[in-house]
């Protein structure tokens, strides 16, 4: 039996999610509540990689965050020698603070994997999810340089012999980005200070509290270091992992999917 108060209740309920939806916006319970992701990106790209994938966050509501790295695409005029590992960490570190985020979805793509698994031993309590998009997961004491693709191993030796302190981007084709948007991404992509492959990293463990872990492998790029990413995790239980078709840049091939996966993920 329902009484008037109960039906009056319901009704005022029904005429709120009605307005919501005419107004644009779902109820909140329909998206679990707003979330707060920080996307950073790899080597030589910048926050704009992450636009496509920013937007469609956004416009479900949610908070998002695309910094870039010193010394790459809008603060490329910041490059120099002493751009190394723990600059990039402290970009990261600095940024959280800065805009007093917590309870984020803290997402590493590529070389990213090292700025996030660096970033969380000082900000780890603010993690509520870590996502590693076909990117390194570092243990302590590993250096880019040194578990790169032998094709990277290479280039780094020889800038260093020439004494460069830094790297020329690689080809969006060889990231296997779609032909669509390779001229877009070779354009934005800019050299990657050195001393980000060669700093080791240091851990004690903060990346393996984190409630959430997860690793999605980019299938459409031939990588052996991510195949061996993705193995290593599939059977521990304490992550999840996927598989998607998309290149290396899989927030430039499949912004939608990617998008639906960080979502499932957060």
């Amino acid at each position: 039996m329902t009484t008037n108060s109960e039906a009056t209740r319901r009704g005022v309920l029904g005429t709120m999610a009605a307005g919501a939806l005419a107004a644009g916006m779902a109820p909140a319970t329909a998206q679990g509540g707003q979330k707060t992701f920080v996307l950073v990106h790899g080597a030589w790209h910048g926050g704009w990689c992450w636009r496509r994938v920013s937007d469609l966050l956004e416009k479900k509501g949610h908070k998002v965050f695309t910094p870039t790295m010193t010394g790459l695409g809008a603060c490329s005029h910041l490059a120099s020698k002493d751009v190394n590992l723990t600059t990039h960490i402290t970009d990261i570190v600095n940024f959280i603070k800065w805009e007093d985020l917590s309870g984020i979805v803290l997402v590493g793509h590529s070389y990213g994997g090292y700025i996030v698994s660096g970033a969380a031993e000082q900000i780890g309590d603010k993690v509520s999810s870590i996502v590693f998009l076909d990117a390194f997961v570092p243990e302590s004491g590993e250096s880019l340089g040194a578990g790169a693709s032998q094709p990277v191993k290479d280039a780094i030796a020889a800038a260093l012999g020439r004494g460069e302190h830094s790297l020329k981007p690689v080809p969006a084709s060889v990231f296997r980005v779609n032909e669509k948007d390779r001229a877009w991404v070779d354009a934005k992509c800019t050299p990657q200070p050195i001393g980000t492959f060669t700093e080791a990293i240091k851990l004690t463990g903060a990346r393996d509290k984190i409630a959430k872990k997860s690793y999605i492998r980019a299938k459409g790029y031939p990588s052996v270091p991510f195949d061996a990413m993705l193995a290593k995790y599939q059977p521990n239980s304490a992550w999840k992992t996927f598989e998607m078709t998309a290149g290396h840049d899989a927030m430039v091939d499949q912004p939608q999917e990617l998008t639906d996966l960080l979502l499932q993920l957060a």
